[in-house]
């Protein structure tokens, strides 16, 4: 029991951080795709950090490489995000929430989002659709709520999902009303639909040769996996490291318990090495009950995570300093890792036990008993 209960505990720890470092990943990236492309001003590196003005959000949309509809007009939306403090429900404290100004072709350009209560915002008006992430994580968003944005009154009119990814984590308005509420002329990014994924790179020269222009091109699979990177990398540290250290706890544990179970067995271990058995027998049946064990423990660990953590909705900080809503993720490779883990522990834990009992004279071993 010291033996399953402390692995069960180690990969279930283990498993669920891992979880939470690909559930954000997972929402982050799954963001982007390979015909859209996202333009920011050269060397921002995040929309928040980015500026462009009305003259190049002209230019960047007169671009070759970009789709048309069938008016004849750019799939493109010059856009802008602010924040705006909310409180989360069942907290006192608020937190930065995105709220992302689009253009009037949001639907075609992203038609993976969906209006999933209510209705769409109206252009020139102050109304608000909401990320059904951030409808479930901060409150005062239900649908003809009222949000406060620099002293006016936002309606929020509809709830909408966007297949799980970053986005759901936001609120969005018309692009034109936003800037007004702020007080802004220019745009930060402007995201277009290109006409096949090959025409990435017409576009990019078109962009990046222009002498008006100073932008970095970005397909937004590369730009969201530049955002959650760090983060990312921090998560699976954090996890490694934390999970590193019960392990340790837990193969201590494991090696007392062996020694305890060889000694207890001194003298049936004696007796099988004066009727013939090697050492090699007696090395093996010490890793095989070690090595069940652990596997025990690692299956009920991995199972309680799954049932516990799997699609549990978290939210933290982005790499722009905004809310992300997610849910942590258990893949049958997470399962898997801590399944090895905890076989690693349990053969550690066992191999010097066997060892030190297949070592040790039949006969100064039955004198012992």
């Amino acid at each position: 029991m010291v033996i399953v209960i402390g692995i069960a505990g180690v990969v279930a720890v283990l498993v669920s951080m891992l979880a939470m470092a690909v559930g954000f990943t997972k929402t982050v990236q799954g963001a982007g795709r390979a015909d859209r492309v996202i333009v920011l001003r050269g060397g921002s590196g995040a929309e928040l950090s980015s500026f462009l003005d009305r003259d190049a959000v002209t230019t960047i949309k007169d671009a070759p490489g970009i789709k048309h509809d069938a008016a004849g007009r750019p799939i493109a939306s010059a856009e802008i995000s602010v924040m705006v403090s909310l409180p989360k429900k069942g907290e006192t404290t608020a937190a930065n929430v995105a709220l992302r100004g689009v253009g009037p072709q949001e639907f075609v350009l992203r038609p993976e989002t969906k209006i999933i209560a209510g209705r769409t915002f109206q252009p020139a008006l102050r109304e608000l659709i909401v990320g059904r992430a951030a409808h479930d994580q901060f409150r005062g968003l239900d649908i003809g709520s009222h949000v406060d944005i620099r002293g006016t009154e936002w309606t929020v009119v509809g709830v909408f999902e966007n297949g799980g990814d970053t986005h759901e984590s936001e609120l969005v308005a018309d692009v034109e009303t936003v800037q007004a509420a702020y007080r802004r002329d220019g745009f930060q990014s402007a995201t277009v639909l290109i006409e096949t994924p090959d025409s990435f790179n017409t576009l990019k020269d078109a962009l990046t040769t222009n002498p008006t222009l100073s932008v970095d091109v970005l397909r937004e699979p590369e730009y969201y996996a530049q955002q959650s990177k760090q983060l990312g990398k921090l998560l699976f540290f954090v996890s490694y490291v934390v999970g590193g250290i019960m392990a340790v706890g837990a193969l201590f544990g494991a090696l007392n318990t062996m020694y305890a179970a060889v000694s207890a067995r001194g003298l049936e271990i004696a007796t099988l090495r004066a009727i013939g058995f090697g050492a090699t027998p007696v090395v093996i049946s010490v890793l095989v009950e070690a090595l069940a064990l652990a596997a025990a423990g690692g299956f009920i660990g991995a199972g309680l995570a799954w049932v516990m953590f799997d699609g549990n909705v978290v939210s933290t900080l982005g790499g722009n300093f905004t809310q992300v809503v997610f849910a942590l993720t258990v893949t049958p490779g997470l399962l898997l890792t801590g399944i090895i883990w905890a076989c690693m522990v349990g053969i550690l834990g066992g191999l010097f036990p066997a060892v030190r009992v297949a070592r040790l004279p039949v006969a100064v071993a039955l004198q012992a008993q």
